[in-house]
């Protein structure tokens, strides 16, 4: 979903690839243009500027009342800053050193027009599905792009039982994706998943190597409940993993606030387009 909500930029977070010297150069640059501007600016450790406050994570701004988050990297940070935001933070997302930047909207040369743009409220919030998984009791940090349950006991093919709506499938299978429209170009997309658009409010259950060929299915992203025959992994966005007991009740559901990405102009399929279709 698209809409031209005003954009404020009284409060702004910078955040750079971890370990990489470009983005935390370009993020020391772009928290700069924000402090000339009249920005208050707030930088993610590592990254120090004189004029703005440093902090360890993203979710460490909590309360602050963030108008916008820069990200400069690749998907991966992008992920990261999304994992840290409970709220509907718009994210700027600007591909600096990043191998595809999938979720990317611009590059770093063209950070003076999109400043430009959104002090003249001529950009789009775009947004779109989180998911998060709760078991025992926790419920774990959201996700943009994908859950993966995997099997921990390598030696042994684990029995995953998945529950949709009225539905029940259960079958042998090394681990099970879930992946949101976001996440559809990737893991589950390299397991033969459909590429679905950004907008649609469905999720994807792909099924990892099971024992008879069961398809992906695209089912409404409302409560998707499973349990594996072994202790299993739960990972969010390849960045997070959390262990769960064997027979112990998974819930992924849709997560209450959505991702809102900063878009410089309306266009369909942009991951598609990203991979070269």
């Amino acid at each position: 979903m698209q809409d031209h909500t005003k954009l404020r930029l009284d409060r702004v977070a910078v955040v750079g690839k971890f370990g990489s010297r470009p983005a935390e150069d370009a993020a020391r640059a772009v928290a700069e243009k924000f402090l000339a501007g009249g920005s208050t600016v707030y930088t993610i450790s590592p990254i120090s500027v004189g004029g703005a406050e440093e902090a360890g994570t993203v979710a460490d701004l909590r309360g602050k009342g963030l108008d916008l988050v820069v990200t400069l990297g690749g998907d991966g940070t992008t992920l990261r800053a999304f994992r840290h935001l409970e709220d509907e933070t718009p994210v700027l997302t600007v591909n600096v050193g990043g191998n595809r930047g999938i979720l990317s909207e611009i590059t770093l040369d063209m950070l003076d027009s999109a400043i430009t743009q959104m002090r003249e409220d001529r950009v789009i919030l775009e947004r779109r599905t989180r998911v998060a998984a709760s078991a025992g009791g926790e419920e774990f940090p959201p996700a943009l792009n994908e859950i993966f349950i995997q099997r921990k006991n390598l030696t042994k093919t684990a029995e995953i039982e998945i529950r949709f709506l009225d539905d029940t499938v259960r079958q042998k299978m090394d681990g099970v994706i879930i992946a949101t429209p976001s996440g559809s170009t990737g893991h589950s997309f390299s397991l033969g998943g459909p590429i679905l658009h950004e907008s649609l409010s469905v999720l994807i259950i792909t099924p990892v190597a099971p024992v008879y060929r069961l398809a992906s299915i695209v089912v409404p992203d409302e409560k998707i409940e499973f349990s594996c025959s072994h202790d299993c992994s739960v990972v969010m966005d390849a960045q997070v993993v959390k262990s769960v007991g064997f027979g112990e009740p998974i819930t992924i559901k849709k997560y209450a606030r959505q991702a809102v990405f900063v878009r410089l102009g309306r266009r369909g399929l942009r991951q598609m387009s990203k991979l070269g279709f």
